[in-house]
C-alpha cells in the first residue's frame, strides 16, 4: 500500500481558526478500494500481492458506500489500496464521489501512471494524488518497495502528473533505513514540484511487523519531529506528520517557545488539527467493507455489507471509546497534551493488545 503508510493520506481540514473540529465530525476516510498491488513493500499493512482478491466491493456497492458516507458528512475520500489504479472502475468511483459532493483524492504508488490515466483522474474530479518515495535514490526506495525500477517508475509518474497539472504530494515512511535521507527526500520533493511532504512513522502491522526492528526509537522519533518542525519556515511545501501524533505536542511546545500561535485554520489536505485521528475524524474501510478506526489498528468496528456507514460511525463501541480521551490509560491518560496528541492507538495496540494503553514510542513525561 502507499501510506502511508502505507495508507496514502492526502490528509484533511475543516474547522475554524483556534477551534479544533468536533470530535466526531468525519473529515477523512481512507478506503482500500482493492488489495491488489504490483509492489511488495516491506512495510505494507495489507501484505498486498498482485492477484485479484475475492469479495471486493462491486461498483454498485461502492456507489452505495459513497452515498452512505455523504449522509454522514462531506469528508475527503482517499482512494487507496493496494494499488487503486489496478481497479478497472476506479475512475467511475472517483467521478461518482465527486458528483455527490465528496472531495476525492487518490494514493497510487506512481508506477502505473500514464498520460492517459492522469487525464482520466482529472476528469473524474481527483483533486490530488499522493505518491510514496521512501528513499532519495533507487537503491533505498526499490529495496523498500520490493521491485526493481520502482523509484524510476514513480518519478516518471510524478513528472507526468506535474506536466498535466495534477496536484501531488510525496509520502515517506520513516524507518532506520532511510532516516538519514529525510532531508534529501524533502529536497527531492521540492525539485519535483510537490505541494506537500507528509511523513509517516512506521506502525509495525502486516509486513511491517517483519521490519519492526528497523523502526526508529523514541529519541530518534523526537529528534526527527523537531527537525521537521524546523523545516516549516525553510520550505514552500506543506509539511504534515502522520502516525506521529507527538508532532502536535511538539508543534505547541515549539510554537509557545517561539512566541507563535497555533491555529486550526484549514489548509485543505494539510490541515494541522490533532495527532491520532483514529475513530474521531478519520476511519478506514477495507477492500471487503470492514470498518476500522485506522488501517493499522486491526480491530473491526463494523461491516458496511451488514450495516449502514452511519450505524458504524455513530454506534461503534471502539469509535466511542476513542472519542473520550479520558479513556486513555497510564501516561497518555494523565498527559496534558492528550487532546492534541492522543498517542498512536495502533502502536499501543500492537505493543500491548489494548488500543487505550500509552503510546510506546513517546519519551515525553507528562507534568502531572
Amino acid at each position: 500500500m502507499n501510506h502511508p503508510h502505507s495508507q496514502g493520506h492526502p490528509g484533511a481540514g475543516h474547522g475554524l481558526p483556534g477551534h479544533p473540529p468536533k470530535a466526531n465530525t468525519i473529515r477523512l476516510v481512507a478506503w482500500e478500494t482493492t488489495r491488489r498491488c504490483n509492489l511488495k513493500c516491506k512495510h505494507c499493512r495489507a501484505a498486498a500481492e498482485d492477484h485479484p482478491y475475492e469479495d471486493e466491493l462491486s461498483t454498485e456497492a461502492s456507489f452505495r458506500l459513497l452515498d452512505q458516507i455523504r449522509e454522514v458528512g462531506t469528508p475527503i475520500i482517499i482512494l487507496t489500496g493496494g494499488e487503486p489504479l489496478l481497479r478497472e472502475d476506479i475512475y467511475d468511483i472517483a467521478a461518482y464521489g465527486t458528483k455527490i459532493g465528496l472531495r476525492m483524492v487518490m494514493a497510487p504508488n506512481g508506477t502505473l501512471i500514464t498520460k492517459e490515466s492522469v487525464e482520466k483522474l482529472k476528469a473524474s474530479g481527483i483533486k490530488r494524488i499522493s505518491i510514496s518515495l521512501d528513499g532519495s535514490t533507487p537503491e533505498t526506495h526499490d529495496g523498500f518497495r520490493g521491485l526493481k525500477n520502482a523509484f524510476n517508475d514513480a518519478i516518471r509518474g510524478i513528472n507526468i502528473a506535474r506536466e498535466a497539472g495534477l496536484e501531488f504530494q510525496i509520502n515517506t515512511t520513516i524507518t532506520r533505513t532511510n532516516l538519514d535521507e529525510i532531508p534529501k527526500i524533502l529536497t527531492l520533493a521540492e525539485s519535483l514540484g510537490a505541494v506537500a511532504l507528509h511523513i509517516f512513522l512506521l506502525v509495525p502491522t502486516g509486513r511491517g511487523k517483519y521490519i519492526a526492528d528497523s523502526a526508529i526509537n523514541a529519541k530518534e522519533y523526537e529528534e526527527t519531529l523537531n527537525w521537521f518542525y524546523d523545516q516549516q519556515d525553510k520550505t514552500r511545501l506543506q509539511l504534515k506528520a502522520t502516525c506521529a501524533p507527538h508532532y502536535y505536542r511538539i508543534l505547541r511546545q515549539r510554537a509557545k517557545a517561539d512566541g507563535k500561535k497555533v491555529t486550526f485554520e484549514s489548509h485543505g489536505l494539510d490541515a494541522v488539527t490533532r495527532g491520532c485521528l483514529a475513530g474521531t475524524g478519520f476511519c478506514f474501510i477495507s477492500h471487503v467493507g470492514r470498518v476500522q478506526t485506522c488501517g493499522f489498528l486491526d480491530v473491526t468496528c463494523g461491516d458496511i455489507t451488514q450495516q449502514t456507514f452511519r450505524q458504524v460511525w455513530e454506534n461503534s463501541t471502539v469509535f466511542n471509546e476513542l472519542r473520550d480521551f479520558n479513556n486513555l490509560e497510564n501516561k497518555c491518560g494523565i498527559c496534558e497534551y492528550k487532546k492534541v496528541c492522543g498517542g498512536c492507538r495502533a502502536r499501543a495496540y500492537e505493543a500491548t493488545g489494548s488500543y487505550l494503553e500509552e503510546e510506546p514510542l513517546c519519551s515525553y513525561q507528562p507534568k502531572k
